[in-house]
């Protein structure tokens, strides 16, 4: 398929010959954490600033903290925290060096996770529909937290867009052959320990967080229950996370980065509309590409107008699955995500639908190019998207116009995070997929013919 391109910004990832399709590129201490009485828990600090959730009333004692790195990485955990650990956790952006300019940046909901296994009759005993996000207020979540009491689950900074950022940090972190791909993220923690707890886990991470944190702020939690099926439920409690102001940092970050991605999860906070506008407008001016992820199909429906709103006027790369785009276009659920992939891509360049075990779409010029699913065994579905997406944005970057390459490289990223229990890319996983791809890239450059499913031939 011969598209017409438009350059970007150079970096050393957007080499000068990238360049992108351009179909009608105009439409283009956790006690602090709250006031309820339980549950609370005792925070304590490792030297390395990750943190386990010790039992308080209504905490499960098998609580545990998930890294989301290698566990000869851990340290031995202190029975407190002394001072210095406290300022390592919340230090400011002044003691790093910050590279020039950024290859993706996520704006997005900064939230700690808390996630564990459940069956049926857990959710149903507390009228929860499986399947499901709901919003919920400190005594919903303190209630949620009490009756997990005795159940095992893990803590980590979580949220699905940086669950993108950090996948795709570790896909582009220990290649020989290119520089390391510079990701951030940007969003609102609270100044109390699970917001430098979240900031220190994605800076180890090699995702840096560039909000300062919010003075007296709370940082939002998720807890994500799944159930053997491997459906997940997920209960949100927004804290400081529901407010994203557009201050000098934000401002700053995105005049400097190539690709900038937008969580949809940001439309159900009306005032953090505003920064998402002026985000976009400032990153366009500088020559970044636009992302957004539609997140949630209740989401995309309370917040439909909005959504095409920024969708025809910013962006350039939708990220969705197939209930999610068809909720974008309207559809009825018996369409396909064939379907809507390819509708979408009427108004946006590129489109990337995941359609579970069917595989998924990649939709270019109104046509869509199957992407058949990476055979695996589902332990956890949670965060198969966000996976999906680190893929793509990774072949993007690497500078690979196949979309067929791309998308098979981006099926194999999420088959491997729903065949483990978790949402995060290993890191020894993340190094085998990389080289696998590079590999595959030498083999298959030594055929000058192009196929039919090219962006581009650089």
């Amino acid at each position: 398929m011969s598209l017409s391109l438009l350059p970007v910004y150079s970096s050393p990832h957007l080499s000068p010959s990238l360049s992108f399709p351009t179909p009608q590129l105009s439409f283009l201490c956790f006690s602090k954490l709250s006031n309820a009485p339980t549950p609370h828990f005792i925070l304590c600090c490792r030297r390395n600033a990750s943190f386990s959730a010790r039992c308080g009333p209504g905490v499960p004692e098998g609580a545990q903290h998930d890294s989301g790195i290698e566990e000869d990485d851990e340290q031995p955990m202190k029975a407190s925290c002394d001072d210095d650990e406290e300022e390592e956790g919340q230090e400011t952006l002044s003691s790093l060096v910050l590279p020039e300019r950024w290859d993706v940046l996520g704006l997005g909901q900064a939230m700690v996770d808390f996630s564990g296994m459940v069956d049926d009759n857990f959710l149903e005993n507390l009228g929860l529909e499986k399947g499901t996000r709901k919003v919920v207020n400190h005594e919903e979540r303190g209630r949620v937290l009490q009756a997990m009491d005795g159940c095992s689950y893990k803590a980590a900074a979580g949220g699905s867009l940086s669950n993108t950022l950090v996948a795709l940090a570790r896909l582009g972190s220990r290649s020989v052959k290119v520089p390391a791909i510079n990701v951030a993220m940007t969003g609102s923690v609270g100044s109390d320990l699970l917001g430098g707890f979240y900031r220190e886990k994605l800076r180890r991470a090699n995702v840096q967080f560039l909000s300062e944190p919010i003075k007296d702020g709370t940082t939002g939690t998720v807890i994500v229950l799944t159930t053997p099926d491997a459906q997940r439920t997920m209960l949100a409690y927004q804290g400081t996370s529901s407010t994203v102001n557009y201050d000098a940092s934000l401002a700053s970050a995105v005049s400097k980065t190539n690709i900038l991605v937008v969580e949809g999860y940001l439309f159900e906070l009306p005032d953090t509309i505003k920064t998402i506008t002026k985000a976009c407008e400032k990153a366009r001016r500088n020559g970044a590409l636009v992302a957004i992820t539609a997140s949630d199909v209740s989401c995309i429906e309370r917040h439909f107008d909005d959504f095409w709103e920024f969708i025809g006027n910013s962006v350039d790369l939708v990220f969705a699955n197939g209930d999610e785009a068809r909720a974008l276009c309207n559809f009825e659920a018996k369409e396909s995500a064939a379907s809507a992939a390819r509708y979408l891509s009427h108004f946006v360049p590129l489109v990337s639908v995941t359609d579970g075990l069917r595989g998924s779409y990649i939709g270019v010029k109104g046509e869509a190019v199957y992407i058949p699913p990476s055979p695996c065994v589902p332990v956890d579905t949670c965060g198969a998207g966000d996976a999906y997406a680190s893929g793509i944005l990774y072949g993007l970057l690497r500078g690979i116009s196949d979309l067929r390459s791309t998308g098979t490289f981006a099926a194999n990223v999420a088959a491997t995070v729903v065949g483990q229990q978790g949402t995060r890319l290993r890191i020894s996983d993340a190094v085998k997929l990389a080289e696998s791809f590079e590999f595959q890239l030498d083999s298959s450059s030594s055929s000058s013919s192009v196929g039919t499913d090219h962006i581009s031939s650089f």
